[in-house]
């Protein structure tokens, strides 16, 4: 098949979702067009890690300004903010050309991702009959209606309170407007469904699991782990990870160093604000910002810790640390969209002092922490391969693309 795929964002090592389901739709032998924004030289760069796997890439700039812009005319508005951050006249017009054609029927199916990138694909459900898929990945009102609870940021809490409502609203009408509608987990979807307005048709929302790129996040050797370190990860800019990391240095990493003194912690990822930057001025915490390599930090790791306090989907950091054979320590709500076996594959704890404990037994049982992270790379290897979520996503574009035939026969 020929797919235009359309990505509000640079599909790279970092945004994994994209970059792996299309290199899986190319291994498979489909042609892939990408659409995509940068906001800079770096994520610009970027586009080489996936260009080897797409037949054609159309890619603009965005800068700041317009997305600020676009939020702002979006403010006396019923539209979320995120629906609008993103938009960029030149690349709707840009898109719009290439669903035309001047060769006949150019693409077999549109892939359209997130909330900010749903208003490409209602612009082209406008102007062409080609089916339209999107991948919400996330509910975006679950995930706002958490953080205006537990969120450790004024900012957050009120950015999310604001938006809710008008998010509840816009994803709920969403969910009838394309052939198909896919989420990262069950629970997603439960969530988008809830939203549905009262009498409207049961759309199409099915689940496609992230995976995880098993030649990328592996073992390393034994011997290299460091004794005592835990790692934590994930873009420290997002509100849910900077509540994940400042809840754990107060709440956690005490009870641990009451016992192991010499444990350090390492929060790698991208962008820490200053709350988690100050952090590191601790003598025993290492705030890396961005790395150009995540999993040296994974197989170096005695424990990862995954306390994520709320979120949506599946929490990436979690299959990452348990490709690389490390044992993880996640609250419930980390791993609420795994089929992982708690205290087989990985370890689950609920309060401070349970996952304290956890993380202590790990680091004081070397021969524990084998068979933990062992357990949890087979898992990955079993149920999380990119392949296998590129088979499904493949199997949407069919049905999608069948039912549409069926309707010009009909009619």
């Amino acid at each position: 098949m020929k797919i235009l795929y359309i990505v509000p964002y640079v599909p790279n090592l970092i945004r994994v979702r994209p970059h792996n389901l299309i290199r899986g739709l190319a291994r498979r032998g489909h042609q892939v067009t990408l659409a995509t924004l940068w906001g800079d030289e770096a994520e610009r760069a970027s586009l080489a890690q996936i260009e080897p796997y797409v037949h054609a890439v159309v890619s603009l700039e965005i800068p700041r300004w317009r997305s600020v812009w676009n939020c702002l005319a979006a403010l006396p508005t019923r539209k979320p903010l995120q629906t609008v951050y993103s938009w960029h006249p030149e690349l709707a017009h840009k898109l719009q050309e290439l669903v035309r054609g001047q060769n006949g029927r150019p693409f077999d199916a549109v892939h359209v991702e997130h909330l900010r990138g749903a208003a490409y694909g209602l612009h082209l459900r406008s102007c062409t009959s080609l089916p339209v898929i999107w991948d919400s990945v996330d509910s975006i009102s679950f995930l706002f209606r958490q953080a205006v609870q537990r969120s450790k940021t004024f900012i957050s809490r009120g950015i999310t309170r604001f938006e809710l409502g008008r998010t509840e609203s816009y994803e709920g009408w969403l969910l009838n407007q394309f052939s198909r509608v896919t989420v990262t987990s069950p629970a997603d979807r439960q969530a988008l469904l809830t939203l549905l307005p009262p009498g409207s048709p049961q759309p199409a929302v099915e689940v496609i699991p992230n995976g995880v790129d098993l030649d990328y996040f592996k073992p390393g050797p034994e011997r290299e782990r460091i004794d005592g370190e835990i790692v934590l990860s994930g873009k420290m800019s997002y509100h849910a990870n900077v509540t994940m990391v400042l809840n754990f240095v107060e709440q956690v990493m005490p009870l641990v160093w009451s016992r192991r003194p010499d444990a350090r912690l390492t929060v790698v990822g991208k962008d820490p604000v200053r709350e988690v930057q100050a952090l590191g001025e601790h003598p025993k915490i290492t705030i890396t910002g961005t790395v150009e390599h995540l999993p040296p930090y994974l197989q170096r790791a005695s424990v990862a810790a995954a306390p994520i306090a709320y979120g949506a989907g599946i929490q990436n950091k979690v299959l990452e640390a348990m490709a690389c054979g490390t044992p993880v320590v996640a609250s419930p709500q980390a791993v609420a969209a795994l089929s992982a076996r708690a205290g087989e594959e990985l370890l689950v704890a609920s309060r401070p002092d349970e996952m304290a404990e956890a993380i202590l037994r790990l680091l004081e049982d070397p021969a524990y922490r084998r068979q933990i992270g062992d357990a949890g790379r087979r898992y990955v290897e079993r149920e999380h391969h990119w392949d296998h979520a590129a088979a499904r996503l493949e199997a949407i574009y069919a049905s999608a693309q069948g039912e549409l035939l069926q309707s010009v026969v009909r009619g």
